[in-house]
């Protein structure tokens, strides 16, 4: 950790990685929680003292007494869920309107922009991109075509602004014969959910953030949703909205690049995604469903189950070359834990051709090449040192590390946060 310095923090894979879990564990080290981009699309679960939380928006340092948290302009926020998120939060002891800092500059997830993702959805037939139905998409095409309301409009003629935007979206809903729906009882909620916000510190976080790393303060930047999922470089269109990557938290708050120290990656020993996109070391035998199983492999926000396999090293090597990525963090390893075999995907055979290069598509024509290591049969979740590891999973992540040329710093045994061990 440098301090008066950025470090990034974010998923390598198709999301689903523990993000909310290392950030638990990391944010003691750090003065300030950052989230850069997504929405309520994402969500983080922690576990501690026999509770379960899941953070939707709200950054995951919340929990750290005294910390700031800051949400950046780079998120979409939805202020009716945002308030039943904050809400629930303060019922279990914990004070956000002091420690939690909104940018103005945040776009807001209208009601007509969850209506806008299904008729959209609808509208693609056999080709659904499996949105969460969040509204995040249709929030993101406002902002990038210049049309977007955000956080900061809640103070000007902000009735008139939400009119006219309201009246647009229902055109587009009424073209795309979406015309069945009430959102009476929605925006009566998402109205409440405005005058809710207005009660935080709402800033321009620019200034904010640029501040603190003046006074030499530390701030981790939390990305949601993974690197595969990327507008830019993920599995396009099966992708999600925002820049994931680590240069989204220079955009999604308003620091520049040289402040960036750490670019810490996480991993899980295996591989998941949910919704639809190509997956090429996907697994669709038993050992695919052993995998969700013991990996307890459900969406923290949909519930809907994730689709799992092998662990995938050509667009780890990949995420990890974009993101400039310097350490790496393995999350679930203990999910492996009664394997007799493990495999790991080392090339992709492409129309007969050998390759350890991501290509521009992976929808179809990709057979992965494995490698195969000899799994350790060991429980691992009790473990509490380096030391205790067996010698066939101490071998699996030499196998990681000479691959993929970073360390892997941090491993979690558990979805507990004493379950993790530092190396």
């Amino acid at each position: 950790m440098s301090l008066g310095k950025v470090d990034v923090l974010l998923g390598l894979q198709w999301g689903d990685e523990g993000k909310g879990k290392v950030v638990d564990v990391l944010t003691p080290q750090y003065d300030v929680i950052a989230r850069f981009q997504g929405g309520p699309n994402a969500g983080h679960t922690l576990e501690f003292e026999g509770q379960k939380y899941v953070l939707r928006s709200i950054p995951s340092g919340i929990f750290q007494g005294g910390k700031v948290n800051i949400i950046g302009n780079g998120v979409v926020l939805a202020p009716d869920l945002f308030m039943l998120e904050a809400k629930d939060l303060e019922k279990s002891g914990h004070d956000l309107k002091q420690r939690l800092y909104i940018s103005k500059k945040a776009h807001l997830i209208m009601p007509t922009h969850r209506l806008l993702d299904a008729a959209y959805e609808q509208a693609k037939g056999n080709s659904k991109v499996g949105t969460t139905g969040k509204g995040i998409g249709p929030t993101y095409t406002d902002k990038i075509s210049r049309n977007g309301l955000r956080v900061g409009d809640i103070f000007h003629n902000f009735e008139e602004k939400y009119a006219a935007h309201k009246a647009a979206h229902e055109a587009i809903l009424k073209r795309l014969n979406y015309v069945d729906y009430d959102l009476t009882e929605t925006e009566k909620v998402w109205m409440e959910g405005v005058e809710y916000i207005r009660q935080f510190n709402l800033v321009d976080s620019e200034h904010v953030v640029n501040s603190l790393l003046k006074e030499n303060k530390s701030i981790l930047c939390e990305g949601a949703q993974g690197t595969m999922l990327d507008v830019d470089f993920g599995s396009y269109p099966f992708v999600t909205s925002s820049n994931t990557i680590s240069a989204g938290a220079c955009t999604g708050l308003g620091i520049g690049p040289n402040k960036i120290g750490e670019v810490y990656g996480i991993i899980k020993a295996y591989c998941t995604r949910v919704g639809s996109g190509p997956f090429p070391s996907e697994l669709f035998d038993e050992t695919g469903k052993k995998l969700r199983d013991l990996g307890h492999e459900y969406g923290a926000v949909t519930g809907r189950e994730r689709r799992c396999g092998w662990i995938d090293l050509v667009a780890l090597k990949y995420s990890i070359m974009i993101n400039g990525v310097t350490q790496l963090i393995m999350m679930k390893s203990d999910v492996l834990d009664s394997f007799e075999t493990i495999k790991a995907c080392v090339a992709y055979n492409i129309n007969g051709e050998k390759t350890t290069d991501f290509p521009y598509s992976i929808e179809e024509g990709i057979e992965p090449i494995y490698e195969e290591l000899p799994g350790w049969k060991t429980d691992m979740t009790k473990m509490t040192s380096e030391s205790e590891f067996p010698t066939a999973f101490k071998a699996y992540v030499d196998f990681l590390e000479r691959h993929l040329q970073v360390p892997i710093k941090i491993i979690s045994i558990g979805p507990d946060r004493a379950q993790t061990i530092i190396r």
